[in-house]
């Protein structure tokens, strides 16, 4: 299952990021998620355990969902990310290492970048994606300034900000899609809050032009 695969099949460009989320929850929360129509989804590493949460998802949801880690920081948490497997690895900064490793062991790679030369570092380093953070300090209208100098092959993903009442804003402005953290899940949420949160903002993503 490859992020190109679900965008093919009309899943929502919208990835999930399940920060502080547990193991015993994770299955709980996937489902919600998954059942709403949110078919991307990212576990912090800075959460509580979080290779665990990623193996379970992935053994149970993985032929239906693009299931991964978040807040990669080190080659070492990219490659217990590749033994757990996950399939997309997500970042918070631009570093080549990191990004050139995960496009070794054939992970989807969505790492951050704020500036322009680091967006530009990322694709060196074999990214076809990227992730503007943070996405609401600097607006839909920067989407649109950079779009006109990044090779079009390139997606952008606004996170940091972005939801139900912002996604037609920054798919307008050309970002292939969107991550959302606390507006979906927070810590000692259930699943039928976080089912019900889903299901708004895969409503608002359909209802954009």
């Amino acid at each position: 299952m490859t992020l190109d695969d679900l965008l093919a099949q009309g899943a929502p460009p919208i990835c999930a990021i399940l920060r502080g989320i547990r193991p015993q929850e994770a299955l709980g929360i996937g489902a919600a998620l998954i059942d709403a129509g949110v078919r991307i989804l990212e576990v912090p590493f800075n959460s509580p355990d979080p290779l665990a949460s990623i193996a379970a998802m992935q053994a149970e949801y993985g032929d239906r969902a693009l299931i991964g880690g978040g807040t990669l920081l080190s080659v070492r948490a990219v490659e217990e990310l590749h033994g757990a497997g996950g399939r997309i690895m997500v970042t918070p900064n631009t570093d080549m290492q990191v990004i050139a490793r995960g496009a070794e062991l054939g992970l989807e790679l969505l790492p951050g970048f704020m500036t322009p030369s680091e967006a530009f570092a990322a694709i060196q380093a074999g990214a076809r994606r990227i992730k503007l953070f943070p996405a609401a300090r600097l607006g839909p209208a920067y989407v649109k300034a950079l779009k006109d100098v990044l090779p079009k092959h390139v997606g952008v993903w606004a996170v940091g900000g972005a939801g139900a009442d912002t996604i037609g804003e920054w798919l307008a402005a050309g970002c292939e899609g969107i991550g959302v953290g606390g507006a979906l899940y927070r810590p000692g949420d259930g699943a039928a809050t976080v089912r019900d949160r889903a299901a708004e903002l895969v409503a608002a993503w359909r209802r954009t032009p």
